[in-house]
């Protein structure tokens, strides 16, 4: 006894080393497993296959495409096709219009089936566009500037019927779980951000090695991944479908939306998310060609434009955690008050480094620009999450798709209005391929009118993210699609191989 009494004592010291690592090892372990929990959580309550269909269509589509299309339309119209900062900015309001026409693509997904189904062929349609459109940019060396845009366009087009599909789920999911409808804008973000990150990383390298036009042909990978999602998605067939009925369904849908859209609780918070995205106007073609330039700006190669916007989406990436773990839980009109303020603000930055102020403090171009797109970015997405998660508020039952796509055209055509707005800025301050001298003016203006949605507040609703907002005449839409409803509870995609357990 007395022995093991010794060798206990003796041991005693070596054991609570093994116990503060092994507490060491919880915490470190506990940190990691945070977003696994997340994950898992989400897929319990929603089913593992909605979060798989939002990484795919988000986190690759959106992206890893998104990021690798953005920096090669960039070289692509500057070095192939050599237009004007002013013509670029409106070309790409041009590719963005297929995400106006969003409605018609969630009313087609809604009330119109294909062969007996609502998403799969929407799914396999959009991938189908965006390789065509792809590999006509990446194959054609001398494109005319009509079909370049044209073809652009339809990887757009492709881009954005895939998105309104996923989008229809999440809305719907947003309605069954109300609670949640913050954690899913927050796993769209994240899924967007991280694979955007990952895209911006390698853009760069892939246009210097493979030109633009190659980054294009490499674009038909996440194209192709769209059509896969098609044949996965599991959705119940329905070959007695009564198409005869579709134009009144059309018509119910329509007014459905109407009757929601003229509402106050609805049209103000609108009216404020068109506002303040058109009055953020947009410059960045022209700041993208100062970059470029070799004797006004700072002459950055297509490696470091790459590295430049993909830690940017570190910031979007911080932004999205941020708003999770931090913000997601505060009050509509509050949160917006912060975020647009900072917005305004940030957008000085812009203004430090094309005056180059920053070089008379000793900070290179390079780190500069870093702090700036990574702190553009955050400020982009905190401002964009509350008003997501406000969009899908706003969207009554039956018809959650179709109207959340109708919100979010709104929230485009903002967009659009912004970058036209730029580019006319642009022309007006004559602001060219070669000439930036008026350069700051137009980041001066742009950054005036990022404050001015401060004052139009009052439009968007004072509830928080858990609250109901739609008034109950416009729960419910008289719109029911015509599907079992045990399979509409949830959309759920099947694997490629079955589970060992069988389930």
């Amino acid at each position: 006894m007395q022995e093991k009494e010794e060798n206990q004592n003796l041991e005693d010291p070596y054991g609570e080393v093994v116990e503060e690592y092994d507490e060491s090892r919880k915490g470190v372990c506990g940190c990691l497993c945070i977003p696994v929990h997340w994950f898992r959580m989400l897929s319990r309550e929603m089913h593992w296959s909605f979060v798989f269909g939002v990484i795919v269509i988000y986190g690759v589509s959106q992206g890893l495409g998104g990021a690798l299309s953005s920096v090669g339309t960039k070289y692509y119209m500057k070095d192939v096709q050599k237009v004007q900062p002013s013509e670029a900015q409106v070309y790409a309001g041009i590719t963005y219009i297929p995400w106006i026409v969003k409605p018609l693509w969630g009313l087609l997904t809604d009330v119109l089936p294909i062969f007996g189904y609502r998403r799969r062929p929407y799914f396999i349609l959009a991938g189908l566009i965006g390789v065509i459109g792809m590999l006509l940019l990446s194959l054609h060396k001398n494109l005319h500037l009509v079909l370049a845009l044209l073809s652009l366009t339809a990887g757009s087009a492709g881009v954005a019927i895939a998105d309104v599909t996923i989008d229809a789920c999440v809305a719907q999911n947003s309605i069954s779980h109300p609670s949640l409808a913050a954690d899913m804008q927050s796993l769209c973000a994240l899924s967007s951000s991280v694979g955007a990150l990952l895209g911006f990383s390698i853009s760069g390298i892939f246009v210097h090695l493979m030109g633009p036009m190659g980054v294009f042909g490499l674009i038909t990978i996440p194209a192709g991944l769209v059509i896969l999602v098609g044949f996965v998605l599991q959705e119940p067939h329905m070959p007695n479908f009564a198409y005869n009925q579709v134009n009144q369904k059309f018509i119910d849908a329509s007014l459905a939306m109407w009757r929601t859209l003229k509402s106050e609780e609805v049209w103000r918070p609108c009216l404020y998310m068109y506002l303040s995205l058109a009055l953020s106007l947009n410059i960045l073609e022209g700041m993208f060609y100062w970059y470029t330039d070799k004797e006004a700006g700072p002459a950055f190669s297509e490696k470091t434009i790459g590295f430049m916007f993909s830690v940017g989406s570190v910031g979007s990436l911080l932004g999205a955690i941020l708003y999770q773990y931090a913000l997601k839980d505060y009050a509509f009109r509050d949160l917006l008050f912060w975020t647009q303020l900072f917005f305004g603000l940030s957008g000085m930055l812009d203004l430090i480094i094309v005056l180059r102020l920053n070089l008379m403090f000793g900070m290179p171009d390079y780190v500069f620009i870093v702090i700036v797109e990574s702190v553009a970015q955050m400020t982009n997405r905190l401002k964009w999450m509350p008003m997501l998660v406000l969009s899908s508020k706003l969207c009554p039952s039956g018809i959650e798709g179709t109207f959340f796509a109708l919100l979010m055209s709104i929230d485009n055509a903002g967009v659009l209005s912004a970058s036209w707005a730029g580019g006319i800025l642009l022309h007006v301050l004559k602001i060219t391929r070669t000439k930036f001298d008026n350069l700051w003016i137009a980041i001066l203006i742009r950054n005036i009118l990022r404050i001015t949605p401060l004052c139009l507040l009052f439009l968007v609703p004072k509830a928080d993210p858990n609250s109901s907002i739609l008034p109950s005449e416009c729960m419910a839409s008289n719109m029911v699609v015509e599907v079992d409803n045990s399979e509409t509870e949830n959309i759920e995609l099947v694997s490629l191989v079955n589970n060992v357990d069988g389930k």
